[in-house]
Order: structure tokens, then C-alpha cells, then sequence
């Protein structure tokens, strides 16, 4: 007797690899608009902290081999390829507080941050 079926397999649909929210969105443009017109925000993950991963933001002139594209609200960025499997579904969101004022992302892929908040774990 076999357990196999002939079934067609169902394939889930994936969630965009990044989104932006809309306050990160109006931010962006600020920053596009001006001091960095031209070139466009690169988003990677690199080995830092006592959590293990940190987010990485670079502006760069051009988009690179390993980049992934990214457009959301009318505003683009880039996403690393290598940082990407740490990085789907993420939503990156813009910040102000009383003393700071920043870029932060809600990571459904994170497990776990360290106490400062510098850097995550998966």
C-alpha cells in the first residue's frame, strides 16, 4: 500500500522581502531629496554585538550585483542578498523620540535582541 498522493503540491505564497512603513517611506525622501540625492539606501546584516547580527544602512551611488531591488510607497531601496533570509517580511519604520531619532525594523524573523538594542539574533 503507498502513501504517496497525486496530488498537486500547493505553494505558498511568500511575503516581499522588505516593506517600508510610511513614516520610513517620507523620511527616505527627505534624505533621496537631498544630502543623498542620487544614490539609494542599501540594507544588509553584518556580524556585530553581543546578539550576534546587526542592520547595516549604507547609501550608495549604484545598485550592485548581489542587490535585491526594493520599492515600496513609491520609494526604493536595496537589500543585500546575503542579508536577505534574515531580513523577509521585515518592515523598516522611522522613529522620533524624545532624544533620538532613528530607523528601526519590526523582524518577524528575529528571536531574540540584546539589552541596547544594537543587535539581534535569528
Amino acid at each position: 500500500m503507498s502513501t504517496t498522493t497525486d496530488a498537486p503540491r500547493v505553494k505558498r505564497e511568500l511575503p516581499p522581502l522588505m516593506g517600508l512603513s510610511e513614516a520610513a517611506a517620507e523620511r527616505l525622501r527627505g534624505l533621496y531629496a537631498k544630502g543623498e540625492e542620487g544614490k539609494l539606501l542599501r540594507i544588509g546584516v553584518k556580524t556585530k554585538g553581543c546578539s550576534g547580527m546587526a542592520y547595516d544602512l549604507t547609501f550608495v551611488e549604484t545598485q550592485g550585483p548581489g542587490d535585491e531591488r526594493v520599492t515600496d510607497k513609491g520609494v526604493t531601496i536595496l537589500v543585500d542578498r546575503k542579508a536577505s533570509l534574515y531580513l523577509i517580511g521585515t518592515t523598516m519604520d522611522y522613529e522620533v523620540k524624545a532624544m533620538s531619532a532613528g530607523f528601526v525594523f519590526v523582524n518577524p524573523n528575529e528571536k531574540g535582541r540584546c539589552g541596547c538594542g544594537e543587535s539581534f539574533h535569528v
